[in-house]
C-alpha cells in the first residue's frame, strides 16, 4: 500500500522522507560521535542515549528506505521472506528503544534517589548487563511473532493495509483463530509495552517524591531538568504508539492508519536527537567544542 496514488505527489513524498531518513540517520550519528568524544559525557546515562541513538538509526532503517525505494521504482511488492525480515528487523528495534527507555528512567531514578550510591550501584557491568538483557529481549519477542507467521499457510498476492510489514497487521492475516490472536497481542503487548511503561512510571514516581522533599526550588529544579529529555522522548514515543492504537480502532480507513503510523515509525526517531540536544545543557557544550574545533 502507498501513502497517496496521486503521481504529482510521488517527487514530494520521495523527496520528504528521503530527507526525514538522512536527518534522522545524521542527527543520531552526531549524539553517538558527541558521547563517544566528550569524556565528561561518559556516564551510565548518556551511554544508554548513545545506544538509543544507535537503535533509532536501526529502527528507522527497516521502514524508511524500502519506502522509499518503492516510491521511486512505483512498485509495492514485497517477498514473503523480505516481509518476515522486516517484521523481525521492526519489532527488535521498537522493543529496544521501550526497554532503553525503561532502563533510563531508571538511571534517573537511581540518581535523583540515591545519589550518593549512584556510581556504585550504575556500574559499567550493570550497564552492560541491562543492554544484554534488553537486546535479548527485544530478540525473543521478535522471534515469537516468526514463530507464529511460519506455522501458519503461506500466503501469496496479499494487500498489507500500510506502508511496511506491521506485525499486528501480519498477525490478522496469518491467524485464523481469533482467541489465539487475542492471547498472543495480550501477551506481547502485556510483555513489552505494558511491563516497561509500568517501570517508568514506578520510578519518575519515586523520583517526584523524592525531588518534593528538597526544601530549595532550585535544587528541586535541577533535580527534574536531569530528566526533562527523557521524560519528553517517553512521552514522544508512548503518546504516538498510543495515538496510532486509537486512530486505527476510531477509523476504518486503513490509509488513515498508515499515515499514523508514520509518527511513531518515522517522525519519533528523528526528533529525539533533536529533543536531547536542544535540552540538554552538556550535549549543547559538547557541541559547543565540537563546533570551535573544527572551525
Amino acid at each position: 500500500m502507498t501513502l497517496s496514488e496521486d503521481p504529482d505527489l510521488q517527487p514530494i513524498l520521495f523527496g520528504l522522507f528521503l530527507s526525514v531518513y538522512l536527518v534522522t540517520v545524521l542527527g543520531n550519528l552526531l549524539i553517538i560521535l558527541i558521547i563517544s568524544s566528550a569524556s565528561h559525557l561518559h556516564t551510565p546515562m548518556y551511554f544508554f542515549l548513545s545506544n538509543l541513538s544507535f537503535s533509532d538509526i536501526c529502527f528507522i532503517s527497516t521502514t524508511v528506505p524500502k519506502m522509499i525505494v518503492g516510491i521511486q521504482s512505483q512498485s509495492r511488492v514485497i517477498s514473503y521472506v523480505g516481509c518476515l525480515t522486516q517484521m523481525s528487523l521492526f519489532l527488535i528495534f521498537i522493543c529496544l528503544d521501550d526497554m532503553l527507555l525503561t532502563v533510563m528512567a531508571y538511571d534517573r531514578f537511581v540518581a535523583i534517589c540515591h545519589p550518593l550510591r549512584y556510581h556504585s550501584i550504575m556500574n559499567h557491568h550493570l550497564c552492560g548487563f541491562f543492554i544484554f538483557v534488553s537486546f535479548l529481549f527485544s530478540l525473543l519477542i521478535s522471534q515469537l511473532h516468526n514463530l507464529i507467521a511460519l506455522h501458519f499457510p503461506f500466503f501469496k498476492n496479499t494487500e498489507i493495509a500500510n506502508f511496511f510489514c506491521d506485525p499486528s497487521q501480519l498477525l490478522n492475516l496469518v491467524c485464523s483463530n481469533t482467541l489465539m490472536k487475542n492471547l498472543v497481542m495480550y501477551f506481547v503487548g502485556a510483555i513489552s509495552g505494558f511491563l516497561p511503561l509500568s517501570g517508568i512510571i514506578f520510578s519518575y514516581c519515586k523520583i517526584v517524591s523524592s525531588v518534593l522533599r528538597i526544601p530549595s526550588s532550585e535544587g528541586k529544579y535541577k533535580a527534574f531538568s536531569t530528566c526533562g529529555s527523557h521524560l519528553s522522548v517517553v512521552c514522544l514515543f508512548y503518546g504516538t504508539a498510543i495515538g496510532v492504537y486509537l486512530a486505527s480502532a476510531a477509523s476504518n480507513s486503513p490509509r488513515h492508519s498508515a499515515i499514523a503510523s508514520l509518527m511513531y515509525t518515522v517522525f519519533t526517531p528523528m526528533l529525539n536527537p533533536f529533543i536531547y540536544s536542544l535540552r540538554n545543557k552538556d550535549i549543547k557544550r559538547a557541541l559547543g567544542r565540537v563546533h570551535s574545533t573544527t572551525t
